[in-house]
């Protein structure tokens, strides 16, 4: 249950982040919620590679080249998802960060911790 939950936490936030954030278009609704899906399917599957083979480069900049690996799923994402439009590189890393302290509120509000 708390997968849904988190599913629709993160569509809703990414349906009304661009009201906020020009360099970022979502169409529908439904758009939406496929691009949390696919989202979550390459948080799953594609990040931890990424993070593995980064290691190196993410220990030297202290940490922060996990925003450029979060940019660069949003950017897969948005490249599998039909009505999300995200224009360029800096986009995406503001809005990465913009979902993921979004959702880490709404998700610590909303989700039950039993």
């Amino acid at each position: 249950m708390n997968t849904i939950i988190k599913l629709i936490i993160t569509a809703v936030v990414a349906y009304l982040l661009p009201n906020i954030l020009s360099g970022v278009h979502v169409t529908t609704f439904s758009a939406a919620i496929i691009f949390a899906i696919v989202l979550g399917l390459l948080n799953l599957f594609v990040k931890p590679i990424l993070d593995l083979f980064s290691f190196p480069i993410t220990l030297l900049t202290l940490g922060l080249f996990a925003l450029v690996i979060n940019a660069i799923i949003i950017l897969l994402a948005d490249y599998f998802t039909d009505g999300i439009q995200i224009e360029g590189f800096w986009w995406a890393i503001i809005f990465s960060i913009a979902l993921s302290i979004i959702t880490s509120i709404l998700e610590n509000i909303f989700i039950n911790k039993e």
